[in-house]
C-alpha cells in the first residue's frame, strides 16, 4: 500500500525547518542545496520547487529565526510583565544554551553570514532586527529604551556567539556569567 502524499505545505514546512538547521550548523557557506533538501527529506528538485536559490532559503530562516526569538520574548513579557529581562537574560543564557548548535538562536548564529550577504539579505535581517529591537524597547522605562534594547540584544548574541566557540567549560561559564552581569545592569 502506498503512502498518503504529503501535502504542498508540509514540504515548505519542513523545509523551512531543515534551512534553519543547516544554517546554523553549516553557516550559509556550509550548507549546500541538496544537504538542506535532504534534511526535509526532499530532494534538490523539490527545493527549487519552494526557493529560487539558496540565498531565498537563507533569507526565509534568517526571517523565522528572528521572528521566532520576538515570540519568545513576548512570552517571557507576558508571563512575567514589567520584570520579563531578568528572567528573559537567565534563560538566555542558561538554559538555552544548553541546546544544540542546529536550534541554536538565529541572532548570533545568522549575523556573521547576513554580514557577508546580499542587499535583500540584509534588509530582511535588518527588518526583522528593528521588529525585535522595538519590543525589546518596550520593556525599559526612561530615555534611550531603543538604544538599551540594542544593547541588550548585542551583549546577548556576543555572549552566545564567544560562549559557544570556546572550547574550556569553565571560560564558557565565565562569558556567560559575566554577560548575565552586564546585560542585567542595562
Amino acid at each position: 500500500m502506498a503512502r498518503p502524499k504529503k501535502s504542498d505545505g508540509d514540504a515548505r514546512a519542513r523545509l523551512a525547518d531543515a534551512v534553519g538547521r543547516g544554517f546554523r550548523t553549516g553557516g550559509f557557506g556550509g550548507a549546500g542545496v541538496d544537504a538542506l533538501a535532504k534534511g526535509a527529506g526532499l530532494t534538490s528538485g523539490a527545493f527549487y520547487a519552494h526557493f529560487d536559490s539558496k540565498a531565498d532559503a537563507f533569507r526565509l530562516a534568517v526571517a523565522d529565526g528572528l521572528a521566532f526569538l520576538r515570540g519568545g520574548i513576548a512570552q517571557f513579557q507576558a508571563q512575567y510583565g514589567n520584570a520579563w529581562r531578568e528572567p528573559f537574560i537567565d534563560f538566555y543564557l542558561g538554559e538555552r544554551m544548553e541546546v544544540g548548535l542546529d536550534e541554536a538562536c538565529a541572532l548570533p548564529s545568522f549575523s556573521s553570514d547576513v554580514a557577508r550577504s546580499d542587499a535583500a539579505t540584509r534588509t530582511v535581517y535588518q527588518a526583522e532586527l528593528e521588529r525585535l529591537a522595538d519590543l525589546v524597547a518596550q520593556g525599559f522605562r526612561g530615555t534611550h529604551a531603543r538604544q538599551r534594547a540594542l544593547a541588550l540584544l548585542a551583549i546577548l548574541t556576543g555572549a552566545a556567539d564567544m560562549a559557544r566557540a570556546v572550547k574550556d567549560d569553565s571560560i564558557r561559564r565565565e562569558i556567560l556569567a559575566a554577560a548575565k552581569v552586564a546585560a542585567k545592569a542595562i
